[in-house]
């Protein structure tokens, strides 16, 4: 290290003083003795009780001075480079194998450790708030969290952060799983963790970058916005900026008109009338790729495995809009990690509302059959919940049935144990036989059976579109619908409601996914026969 000039005595700088000099001299002092001090520094990801992915090309990142050497090393494996003119400098490792603990040394003019670091799988987990959803508030919650003894489950929790720029830092640390931390992770990501960790003895990383509530637009690049003409969002949203300081003071007026209106009403004895909503304010959580500048981009040179996903709530108002969305979002986070075919497993949204008397129509339904659709994007996978919800309530605590479903996903489509069932059943076909609908299934494992009593939650609809309640009957590997006031059916829904209340199941005992067969898009085969 250079050393420092030597600062003459107090009584030889007055004349300094005098003539003002002395600030600049410092000034230029300090700026000299920050390039001599400068450190190496690293993001927050690669940091102490890390995780870092198996069998894959790690990047470690982080700044220096331009033009300083800079190596990293982690047992045998050594990687050397040189910071650019802005400082950056990055090194690969490649090959890791699973294990730990392992402490990784990155030195230049100083030099930083890096202790306690696993080796294994790493998965972001990403959404809203059924995954934001933490592991205190989750069905027996204390009991959980009382036997969550895993220091080889780590958490790295990225803090909220909106942007409108993509970042290149985030804020967060790498938690160890244990009774004390377990209560603030991801249920549905722990409970995913934990059963892997278990099952297949490697160390598991989770990234949980989640905010809730919030739409998908925000957690997608404002470029896969910008360029595809189907993706309204950004018009719409300037629209809705511009809009907005005249609906909240039109919504201040109506307030003010409504406090005076309930006062009168409290005095009088009467009912108080509803309070005005305020408008939505459009920034933050709902501005379009805040979230993915702030709290993804951040991660994108981190190598990971691949995703769980939990959204979709924020967005029912819009099923079809999803449907485009949605694909877009997967291919972009892809790009942005370099691996066009990394698995992304998402959830299915749950039941929600109250469950009604008759079949009608349900914005939430619209937006499962778009989730279930990007099943024809590779490498995806989808979480059935629907028999998880709880009546009226958006965030139902069972998460640990969530985290399994993820689970067995994870290990038959990534890590290649074909035994295992990761999915109930899904419609394929229907035949028409006089008055009766013939419905196939695929993963049927086990065969088909009601989770409870005789099949319910089907609805079926002559020519005139009418839903009525149907009879359903087990048929070996297939379900017979029929209502003997449809004599003439040719539809036929199943859990279409914003509450399913179906029970159709496989032997494995994982649910049906939500279905009809009267869909705008392309249908499943169809085929009438005769009597």
């Amino acid at each position: 290290m250079i050393p420092l000039p030597l600062i003459p005595p107090m009584s030889r700088l007055l004349p300094i003083f005098r003539n003002h000099i002395l600030p600049a001299a410092l000034a230029a002092l300090a700026l000299c003795g920050g390039r001599c001090r400068a450190d190496i520094s690293l993001p927050s990801l690669i940091s102490d009780n890390m995780v870092l992915q198996q069998h894959a090309k790690i990047n470690i990142w982080g700044k220096a001075d331009p033009g300083e050497s800079v190596t990293v090393q982690m047992g045998p494996d050594t990687a050397q480079t040189v910071a650019g003119k802005d400082g950056n400098w990055a090194v690969k490792l490649d090959g890791l194998k699973s294990g730990g603990p392992y402490e990784m040394t990155v030195a230049g003019k100083n030099s930083i450790s890096i202790r306690n670091i696993a080796i294994g799988e790493v998965w972001v987990c990403s959404g809203e708030s059924n995954m934001e959803y933490k592991v205190l508030a989750a069905r027996n919650g204390p009991e959980e969290m009382a036997e969550a003894d895993l220091p080889m489950v780590r958490v790295f929790m990225v803090k909220h952060a909106a942007s409108d720029k993509p970042a290149t830092e985030c804020d967060g640390s790498w938690v160890i799983c244990d009774p004390n931390t377990v209560k603030d992770f991801s249920a549905v990501g722990y409970f995913f963790a934990r059963e892997l960790n278990r099952g297949m003895h490697v160390p598991i990383g989770l990234i949980q970058t989640t905010w809730g509530p919030s739409p998908i637009e925000a957690w997608m690049p404002h470029d896969t916005l910008e360029k595809n003409p189907d993706l309204h969002v950004l018009d719409r949203y300037q629209t809705a900026l511009a809009a907005y300081p005249n609906a909240l003071n039109a919504y201040q007026a109506r307030l003010t008109n409504w406090k005076q209106a309930a006062d009168t009403a409290k005095a009088a004895g009467q009912p108080v009338p509803r309070m005005p909503l305020a408008p939505l304010d459009p920034g933050g959580t709902r501005e379009p790729s805040a979230l993915y500048n702030g709290m993804i981009s951040p991660l994108t040179r981190f190598a990971i495995r691949g995703v769980l996903w939990y959204q979709g709530e924020s967005n029912t108002p819009e099923p079809e809009l999803y449907g485009k969305l949605f694909p877009a979002m997967i291919a972009a986070w892809r790009t942005a990690w370099n691996d066009p075919a990394f698995p992304f497993l998402y959830a299915q949204l749950s039941g929600f509302l109250a469950p009604r008397a008759q079949p009608g129509e349900s914005r939430w339904a619209e937006l499962r059959e778009t989730q279930a659709n990007a099943l024809s994007v590779p490498k995806t996978g989808m979480v059935v919940t629907a028999d998880t919800g709880e009546e009226r309530e958006m965030h139902p605590a069972d998460k640990q049935d969530v985290g399994h479903r993820f689970a067995l996903l994870a290990e038959k489509m990534v890590y290649g144990q074909q035994d295992v069932t990761a999915a109930g059943p899904a419609f394929s076909s229907m035949d028409i036989n006089g008055g009766k609908v013939v419905l196939t299934f695929t993963h049927t494992d086990g065969g088909l059976v009601a989770t409870s009593g005789t099949l319910k939650g089907f609805a079926i609809a002559g020519a005139d579109g009418r839903f009525l309640w149907a009879n359903a009957q087990l048929s070996g590997n297939k379900v017979i619908v029929q209502s003997p006031d449809v004599p003439e059916p040719l539809a036929v829904r199943y859990g279409w409601a914003d509450f399913p209340d179906g029970n159709l199941a496989n032997g494995n005992g994982l649910p049906a996914a939500p279905f009809r067969t009267d869909a705008p898009a392309a249908a499943p085969e169809k085929k009438k026969t005769a009597d």
